[in-house]
């Protein structure tokens, strides 16, 4: 399996076995007493290279632009949704090794899951190929894509943006409710709705109550941008 994601990164590793672990959720050496190392360690280092990369980017390409919004920029292209959607691209979802029980809980698209094998691949990479072999992979796939975060500023959340908008237009803060949970605890599913005072603007899904007050968020901002 690792051998046909080698090809799909075009990538020649001089050590196979480090793309192999870079794939290797820790919930798999639970099952398989003979694997003592998963992908943390290289997660680590890949989170590393992937800042430095990114912000040399942001460094060089923006050179008027202050320190704290190209913080901003770095963290919506390294954020989590960023990274886990950067490895559905490259289908890592379908190479990891993961314990029977994850995989039945979704564990294979899973965001934080997937987000952390984009680091470990990078990290796997880097230590194999070096430096430059990870710049070529994080320009195809993530690079591309912060010229759009920087003219759109979507690394403004769309919670700020709401409350800025709810603000400015009614002077009121916007306040989110749990409308509906449901789903085992492993896999529980969120409904929440934002209001401005007593009136639902906006409904939003997810996967924790985080991310479903964004989505909310997101349809609340298109509702009063058409009142």
């Amino acid at each position: 399996m690792s051998k046909e994601l080698e090809k799909k990164l075009n990538i020649h590793f001089n050590n196979l076995e480090l793309l192999e672990r870079a794939l290797t959720h820790r919930s798999y050496l639970n099952e398989h007493r003979s694997i003592d190392k998963s992908n943390e360690r290289l997660e680590f280092l890949g989170d590393a290279v992937l800042e430095l990369i990114v912000s040399d980017y942001l460094y060089r390409k923006y050179a008027n632009r202050p320190e704290g919004e190209l913080t901003s920029f770095r963290s919506a292209i390294v954020r989590t949704e960023s990274l886990a959607n950067a490895s559905r691209e490259m289908g890592y979802g379908k190479y990891l090794k993961m314990a029977k029980g994850e995989e039945e809980s979704g564990g294979r698209d899973k965001d934080y899951i997937l987000a952390n094998s984009f680091e470990a691949v990078l990290g796997a990479i880097y230590i194999d190929q070096g430096y430059q072999s990870c710049k070529k992979l994080v320009t195809d796939i993530l690079i591309s894509k912060i010229d759009n975060i920087v003219e759109k500023r979507l690394d403004i959340d769309s919670k700020t943006k709401i409350q800025e908008v709810a603000q400015s237009k009614y002077s009121k803060t916007p306040t989110y409710v749990v409308l509906k949970e449901h789903g085992p605890d492993h896999n529980k599913k969120f409904v929440v709705g934002v209001k401005i005072g007593n009136k639902v603007i906006g409904k939003g899904r997810g996967a924790s109550k985080q991310k479903a007050e964004e989505a909310a968020a997101q349809k609340g901002l298109k509702y009063i941008e058409k009142a």
